[in-house]
């Protein structure tokens, strides 16, 4: 409800609007912004700015201010990985990453979020890879005095989601170390100079993990098979081949992987660059079976996947078929991976 009142009866009261300031030849803006929540040390700012009356908010229990419903909002979708400040600006809460990771998001329990209607909340895809201090997500209360029952409401959906989680996070990577498998005669026997392995460090190394073994292998399912087993014996705690996963008959790297003892194997993608990817595991180390294209193009089906499963994640054939919508790489001039629709 809107009042008119003196200044000095409107503490703790809501201003509907702004205030302009002016002093000659120095300054002229705003001195309260719109929502601003009436202090005692603001009376004689506004008397100053000839201000006895104000038309004021005064709000019943039923209502709820802005700022307080961002805080409210805020806290209840931010889970781990994410933080977010009780300054709001204008109603609106940011939240961002406090740690490098991979962003989730509960895309049904924001879905419901937002149809409530008086409450938003905007996200960054689910599955963005993010750096700390980046802003993951906003919400805020539209109007400026809302239903304190529906942000109640806003409140339980973002705290009872189907899995249980919050509706924003952003889980760390783990630090791995990596064996790495070349395959092909044409490597092995020195026709050519591998490119792989450079390309894979630079990646590996981005995401704060590492190559600790590098093998070659012919196009021989068993020799594929022992280099495996070899970065096993080091220590590997993910295992990288690349080459050899095409139609082409003495393309064997997937039965080399299957031989050292891989389970769980889910060989192709709806994703291009990448449509022939393998990924399984042996034991509790997965493995990726990378095609060729990931020497060729910089951003491919890896570099989808590789985050994910250092968060843990297991990758098979359900996720795989998921990512066909937004799995076509637009190949632009120049590469701004992840800010892009490639794997979105």
């Amino acid at each position: 409800m809107k009042k008119r009142i003196p200044v000095d009866q409107a503490v703790g009261m809501v201003l509907p609007h702004d205030i302009t300031e002016i002093i000659q030849d120095e300054f002229k803006g705003c001195a309260f912004k719109k929502g601003h929540i009436l202090r005692l040390e603001d009376v004689e700012h506004l008397r100053r700015l000839g201000k006895e009356h104000i038309y004021a908010l005064e709000l019943s229990e039923e209502e709820i201010h802005e700022n307080e419903a961002g805080r409210l909002l805020a806290a209840a979708l931010a889970g781990e990985g994410v933080k977010y400040s009780d300054k709001i600006s204008e109603g609106k809460a940011s939240l961002k990453a406090s740690c490098n990771g991979l962003l989730k998001i509960e895309k049904d329990a924001l879905y419901r979020f937002n149809l409530l209607g008086e409450v938003m909340c905007s996200t960054l895809h689910s599955n963005t890879p993010v750096k700390k201090g980046e802003q993951v997500a906003a919400t805020r209360l539209i109007p400026l005095v809302g239903e304190r029952a529906l942000v109640q409401e806003a409140v339980a959906i973002a705290e009872s989601t189907e899995s249980g989680d919050k509706i924003i996070r952003v889980l760390p990577l783990k630090k791995v170390k990596a064996g790495l498998v070349v395959t092909g005669r044409e490597v092995y026997y020195g026709r050519i100079e591998d490119k792989f392995e450079a390309v894979l460090r630079e990646k590996m190394t981005a995401l704060g993990s590492e190559i600790i073994r590098v093998g070659f292998a012919p196009d021989d399912i068993n020799r594929i098979a022992e280099e495996i087993r070899l970065c096993l014996d080091a220590g590997a705690d993910l295992i990288i081949t690349s080459g050899g996963m095409s139609v082409d008959p003495d393309d064997v790297t997937r039965n080399g992987i299957r031989e050292a003892g891989a389970v769980d194997t889910v060989y192709g993608t709806p994703v291009l660059p990448g449509a022939m990817c393998l990924v399984g595991r042996i034991g509790k180390v997965p493995v990726i079976g990378l095609p060729a294209c990931g020497m060729f193009h910089s951003i491919t089906v890896f570099d989808l996947i590789l985050p994910r499963i250092l968060t843990g994640e297991s990758i098979g054939r359900e996720q795989f078929a998921a990512m066909g919508h937004g799995g076509l790489c637009r190949k632009c001039t120049s590469c701004r991976y992840p800010v892009c629709s490639f794997g979105k």
